[in-house]
């Protein structure tokens, strides 16, 4: 008798189910935090180094090219720096990413539309529709691209919506 004949049919199906499920990009709903250093240490020290899966590759790019006026800022990075960090955001993209949030991401976005920002991604948008306006301005939180504020574990990749703690002031 073959091994798959002893196998219990309930862990037969979930085998193939999972087989299947990985094989059209099933995904986790987790992204895991930023991991390149460079990216960590110059992106990092002004605010999140949000995850690469959020944004596609189109976005990545046109952040990378307007450092020299970064949402009112100059981040200008030297070729190397910038190259090495574009790369690294473009190869983890939500283009070539296969976490749920990535393909919701993505989903919401026109084929022409390069965001500059998640929080003007209609997928943001959804996701935050409950959050009046004037709850973004708290002193604690100051705006929406600052996602540490209310995800506490969003360095990490996690913004389970069961774990958002909105401060009060």
């Amino acid at each position: 008798m073959n091994s798959l004949s002893k196998m219990p049919i309930s862990a037969l199906f979930a085998v193939i189910f999972s087989s299947v499920v990985t094989a059209h990009g099933g995904g986790s709903e987790l992204m895991g935090g930023a991991t390149n250093s460079a990216y960590l240490k110059e992106c990092g020290a002004c605010h999140l180094a949000y995850q690469p899966q959020f944004l596609p590759k189109r976005s990545w790019e046109k952040v990378m090219n307007t450092l020299d006026s970064h949402f009112g800022d100059s981040a200008a990075l030297d070729d190397a720096l910038k190259s090495e960090i574009l790369g690294y955001l473009v190869k983890n993209s939500a283009d070539a990413s296969s976490s749920k949030i990535s393909r919701k991401m993505l989903a919401s976005l026109g084929t022409a539309e390069t965001p500059l920002k998640i929080s003007d991604t209609p997928y943001f948008k959804r996701k935050h529709r409950e959050v009046r306006a004037d709850v973004f301005k708290r002193k604690s939180i100051g705006s929406p691209a600052n996602c540490t504020a209310c995800h506490l574990s969003a360095d990490k990749g996690d913004y389970d919506e069961h774990k958002v703690k909105i401060p009060r002031k």
